[in-house]
C-alpha cells in the first residue's frame, strides 16, 4: 500500500481542487490519501464524492492541518478523522479562518511599505475560494519577480515568522489542539517538527511534553527533513512511543513535492484508523479501508 497523509487543495493553499487532488492521487498510484487543508474541512465533501465516484479511487482520510504557536514558534498539527462538527474545535477553526483575510491584508500593506508593488486584489485572486495565506502572497511576489520561487519568500527578508512583512494571526496552543482533536475523536501528528529551513522549531522537550499530553505521532519523512534529521526524529519518536509518519505535503504546482514522494507504513496507518472515533476513512472504488 502507498499512503500519503499530508496534502492540500484549493480549499486552503493548494492548486488542485479537492476532487482534482483525489484524481491526482489515483493517477499517482496511491492507495490512501489524506486531505489536510489548513484550518478547514471545506474540501471534504467534494473529495469524498470524488473518491466514491472514481473507478480506481484511493481511500480518503479526512483531516486538517491546524495552525498552532508556542513560545513564539509556529507549529503545525495534523489532525485526522475527527468529528468536523464538534463545537469547540469548530469554533477554533472559525477563529483562525476569520483572521486570515485581515492578516493577509496587513502583510500586503507591510510589503507595500517596503516598496513592493503587490496588490491585494491580485493576492485575493490567487487565493480564489481558498483560505488566503502566506503562500498566496508568496506567489504574487514570484509573479512580480521579487523572489524566484514560493519557498524563497519564506525568509526573514519577507514572510518567514518574524520577517519584515510577517503579521501574527490567531493560532492554537499545541497542547490545546491535541486536547480538542482528542475530544473530537481524532488523531494528532506533529507536522515537519524539525523543518529548520522554515524558521525556528520547537525543542525536543516540547515534543516530549506533547507526547505526555496525548500527541499520537510525528511526521518524520518529509521534504524539509534531511536524512540526519529523520534519524534524529525516529530515535526521538521511538523513545517517546510516538507513531512515525511520512507524507508529501503536496500543494499541487505551488511546491515541488510530488504526491507519494514520502509515504506512511501501512501498520502505522492502521493504528491511526484504530485510534480514531470521530470519523472513518472513506473507501474509494480502488482503495482499501
Amino acid at each position: 500500500m502507498r499512503i500519503d497523509l499530508h496534502t492540500h487543495s484549493t480549499a486552503s493553499d493548494g492548486t488542485d481542487t479537492p476532487a482534482g487532488l483525489v484524481r491526482a492521487a489515483a493517477e499517482a498510484g496511491l492507495d490512501v490519501v489524506a486531505l489536510t487543508d489548513h484550518d478547514t474541512t471545506r474540501g471534504h465533501a467534494e473529495a469524498v464524492a470524488a473518491a466514491r465516484s472514481l473507478d480506481a479511487g484511493p481511500t480518503l482520510v479526512t483531516g486538517a492541518e491546524l495552525s498552532c504557536r508556542i513560545d513564539g514558534v509556529g507549529v503545525h498539527m495534523l489532525a485526522y478523522l475527527f468529528d468536523p462538527d464538534e463545537p469547540r474545535l469548530l469554533r477554533e477553526r472559525e477563529l483562525v479562518r476569520d483572521d486570515r483575510v485581515p492578516r493577509a491584508r496587513a502583510m500586503v500593506g507591510k510589503l507595500r511599505e517596503l516598496g513592493v508593488p503587490v496588490e491585494w486584489e491580485r493576492v485575493a485572486a490567487i487565493a480564489g475560494d481558498g483560505s488566503v495565506g502566506r503562500p498566496h502572497i508568496a506567489e504574487a511576489l514570484v509573479e512580480l519577480g521579487v523572489v524566484a520561487g514560493v519557498s524563497d519568500a519564506f525568509t526573514p527578508q519577507w514572510l518567514a515568522d518574524g520577517g519584515r512583512a510577517y503579521v501574527e494571526k490567531h493560532e492554537l496552543d499545541p497542547f490545546t489542539a491535541v486536547g480538542l482533536v482528542k475530544a473530537a475523536g481524532g488523531v494528532t501528528v506533529l507536522a515537519h517538527p524539525l523543518a529548520v529551513k522554515r524558521g525556528r522549531t520547537v525543542p525536543e522537550a516540547v515534543i516530549a511534553d506533547l507526547a505526555a499530553h496525548g500527541l499520537d505521532g510525528v511526521e518524520v519523512d518529509h521534504m524539509d527533513h534531511d536524512e540526519p534529521t529523520r534519524r534524529r526524529l525516529r530515535d526521538l519518536a521511538d523513545g517517546l512511543g510516538l507513531l512515525i509518519t511520512g507524507s508529501s505535503d503536496y500543494h499541487g504546482t505551488r511546491k515541488t513535492c510530488r504526491l507519494g514522494e514520502y509515504t506512511t507504513d501501512p501498520e502505522i496507518y492502521g493504528e491511526i484508523t484504530r485510534r480514531a472515533t470521530g470519523a472513518f476513512p472513506v473507501p474509494g472504488a480502488g482503495g482499501r479501508p
